[in-house]
């Protein structure tokens, strides 16, 4: 399967998603809710990508006791989202729990749970930071693995430990690639990032872009300009 767009709604408002998601259906399939929106409107906007004909993928990153992430991912199923993430750092129980809910809850079309590794926006100094002395790629596999054991049906990961994981998890698990900017775009609070080209020769199932679109003139014609790149990747 080729790889697949993921347009981010990180916008402060409803009605600038919903203008968004206008704009743009037919074109994009999947659209992101991440806690920006997520705080502002809730459940309206999950709706709201739904009844637009799109898929919705809810990057919440759950990082919590078991039990509470549980319910958490529950709720997420119940409220139609095909994809979501959690931490995987949240340890495996956490992850088992996680699975298990949307199991449960989605029954035949249970959302797909996907492990966020490291943030793209951290590097090795940043790692260190917070107490973790293993080399970025290191980590970002460690966690990759702890994901796969625990039954998660994909991971998160930067363009950049990308080959690396494909190869250490092999071809079933999904990987979902944020800190994707075209070449004119400027990289913003984003550390590891690549091309929408490049992280498809990587192996990337997905790719997902925010600020090239959402801030883009004509928003409905960066994204063409970036399923065009993937399509000849």
């Amino acid at each position: 399967m080729p790889t697949q767009l993921i347009v981010a709604l990180d916008v402060p408002t409803l009605a600038q998603a919903r203008s968004l998601v206008r704009k743009l259906k037919g074109a994009v399939k999947i659209f992101k809710v991440g806690s920006e929106l997520f705080t502002v409107a809730g459940p309206s906007a999950l709706k709201m990508v739904r009844q637009n004909g799109a898929q919705v993928f809810l990057d919440l990153k759950f990082h919590d006791i078991p039990h509470t992430v549980a319910r958490a991912v529950d709720s997420a199923a119940r409220l139609g989202v095909s994809m979501l993430t959690v931490h995987t750092s949240g340890g495996g129980e956490m992850l088992e729990a996680a699975v298990a809910a949307s199991r449960m809850a989605g029954g035949k079309r249970a959302p797909l749970v996907l492990g966020v590794t490291v943030l793209t926006s951290m590097n090795q100094w940043t790692l260190a930071g917070v107490g973790v002395a293993r080399a970025m790629e290191d980590q970002v596999e460690l966690l990759a693995r702890l994901a796969q054991k625990s039954g998660l049906g994909g991971l998160v990961c930067s363009p950049l430990e990308l080959r690396r994981l494909r190869a250490a998890v092999g071809s079933e698990m999904k990987i979902v690639t944020p800190g994707i900017r075209p070449l004119a775009s400027a990289a913003g609070d984003q550390s590891r990032i690549a091309t929408p080209s490049e992280a498809a020769r990587a192996g990337a199932d997905y790719v997902v872009v925010g600020r090239p679109v959402t801030q883009a003139q004509d928003p409905r014609a960066a994204v063409l300009a970036i399923r065009r790149e993937l399509r000849a990747a």
